[in-house]
């Protein structure tokens, strides 16, 4: 088959604190499929909220297809996002109940081709949190440079 495609959320490991993770199929039309198999789409503003115990990814920007035709996709739309009952509802219920959010990480292609899309459901960092994760990829990187000069 063809490369699996990944493209990362980077911003959302640095603005978020990931507290579980899940691993969902998307309701995508056939130009959408074709565009991610290209790498042309970007999940870095998009969330994801509840409407009718559905889970959709809003904001997810995937581009036109070049080949396509009038049955050409929309840019951003809404996606549907599939789960299973059971992971939707501690989904709804701790984002209800908690005040947690859910972010998209990481949208893939997996062995059959098929695309998926890695969420996360998260807590907010404040602005200490942020300071001190960037200390930590300092000093981490200072490391590297000092195992890698001996």
């Amino acid at each position: 088959m063809q490369k699996t495609v990944n493209i990362l959320n980077k911003r959302a490991r640095f603005d978020y604190e990931i507290i579980e993770t899940y691993t969902a199929g998307i309701v995508l039309a056939g130009t959408e499929i074709k565009s991610i198999r290209l790498g042309k789409a970007n999940i870095t503003e998009s969330f994801c909220e509840f409407n009718n115990n559905e889970l959709f990814a809003i904001n997810t920007y995937i581009e036109e297809y070049a080949f396509g035709n009038q049955f050409n996709h929309k840019a951003r739309s809404e996606r549907k996002l599939l789960l299973n009952k059971r992971e939707l509802k501690t989904l709804a219920r701790s984002v209800q109940a908690k005040g947690l959010t859910i972010v998209p990480l990481k949208l893939f292609t997996n062995e059959k081709g098929m695309a998926k899309l890695q969420i996360g459901l998260c807590r907010g960092k404040k602005n200490y949190d942020k300071r001190e994760s960037l200390k930590e990829q300092d000093t981490k990187r200072d490391l590297d440079r000092i195992k890698k000069a001996f």
